[in-house]
């Protein structure tokens, strides 16, 4: 804050003599009282000191907003979890969409999360945690979930078709039924999974981790992209099937 001497105004004789008519007189007049009225109080003290305060009032609500910002994000975490809790079973998005990737921002753990059924079309959720949650019937179709860990989750009839599934973790989780067509699965964890009846065609299989996979009846592997040595084989040996259409 810089403050700058206030100087008297020039004597009434001096100012006067700069008038070019006489009309202007009461104009000046007044202006030259207004100029010793703001030089008064410019001296006065309870003014600076009124100046001083407003400033550190300005300072004041700073600290408090800073000093408060985990309790709003609290709330708000607490409001995210609400609208994700309160749509439970039910279909649509109904906002979970949004909650979901606002607390997985935050890095809030969404372990045993239950969102069966539910809308979440092109949800990011990037490295997220996600073990033990509820997927069941719910439409991902688009989705992000690449370094995500969903193991010992139930992922029965889940829609991941054209999903972002690289290096995700689904060890010991349910998949019957899921739609893997054209997921990104490169580099992902399957291990003692459940694949029965799992649609898989054109799926990029890079890198998968695949031991010990509990079953993979009737699941359906055309057109598989870059599968792990073996597991095409090994596949169509315990059930899973190659069809161009998804009957």
């Amino acid at each position: 804050m810089a403050r700058e001497p206030r100087l008297p105004p020039e004597p009434w004789n001096e100012q006067r003599k700069s008038l070019l008519h006489n009309w202007e007189l009461p104009i000046f007049a007044g202006k030259y009282v207004v100029e010793w009225i703001v030089y008064y109080l410019g001296r006065w003290g309870l003014l600076r000191i009124l100046e001083y305060s407003s400033f550190l009032s300005v300072m004041f609500a700073v600290l408090v907003y800073f000093n408060e910002a985990p309790d709003r994000k609290k709330q708000k975490h607490y409001q995210a979890w609400q609208v994700i809790n309160t749509a439970q079973g039910k279909g649509g998005s109904g906002g979970r969409i949004e909650a979901l990737q606002e607390l997985n921002a935050d890095k809030i753990p969404l372990v045993g999360v239950d969102v069966s059924r539910a809308f979440l079309r092109e949800v990011r959720l990037p490295n997220a945690m996600l073990m033990r949650s509820d997927f069941e019937g719910a439409d991902l179709r688009d989705c992000v979930l690449e370094g995500s860990r969903m193991d010992s989750s139930n992922l029965q009839s889940a829609n991941f078709r054209s999903g972002n599934l690289k290096r995700v973790r689904m060890m010991d989780s349910d998949l019957e039924s899921a739609d893997l067509f054209e997921a990104d699965l490169t580099g992902a964890d399957l291990s003692r999974t459940n694949l029965k009846n799992v649609d898989l065609r054109h799926a990029n299989l890079k890198g998968l981790v695949w031991a010990g996979i509990v079953s993979v009846e009737a699941a359906n592997i055309y057109g598989v992209k870059s599968p792990p040595s073996g597991f095409v084989e090994w596949a169509l040996q315990h059930g899973a099937v190659s069809n161009k259409d998804d009957e």
